[in-house]
């Protein structure tokens, strides 16, 4: 029987996470998630278990509240990529989780490579 979209989705995620996890090599991770409504990515230290920095498409700052598309990718990226460096970060992976890199996930990364992150 076929495996339901939520089930695929949650193999897929593994899947790109494990592979991830072995070119670590003490890198942060840059996790995105993506809603119907809005999209949100962290800065993790997975080492100490930690969140370094984060941005969403809910900080009123932003001007972007409530709004998921490919604008407001590239809004969240370019926040999280000044954060980032105010961090001390200047480099991770990109972890997609289960999102294809397709659309408002490509724009975000786009926008964070632009910002000055590198991955």
């Amino acid at each position: 029987m076929a495996n339901s979209k939520r089930d695929l989705f949650l193999k897929r995620r593994l899947r790109v996470r494990n592979k991830l996890r072995k070119m670590a090599d003490g890198r942060a991770r840059l996790s995105v998630h993506r809603s119907s409504k809005n999209i949100s990515v962290q800065l993790i230290d997975d080492v100490k278990g930690v969140t370094l920095a984060a941005a969403s498409s809910l900080e009123k700052d932003l001007g972007i509240v409530g709004k998921n598309n490919v604008e407001a990718a590239k809004k969240v990226g370019a926040a999280i990529a000044e954060r980032a460096r105010k961090a001390g970060v200047e480099a991770c992976y990109f972890d997609r989780g289960g999102f294809l890199f397709h659309g408002k996930i490509k724009a975000l990364a786009d926008a964070a490579r632009e910002g000055g992150l590198k991955f």
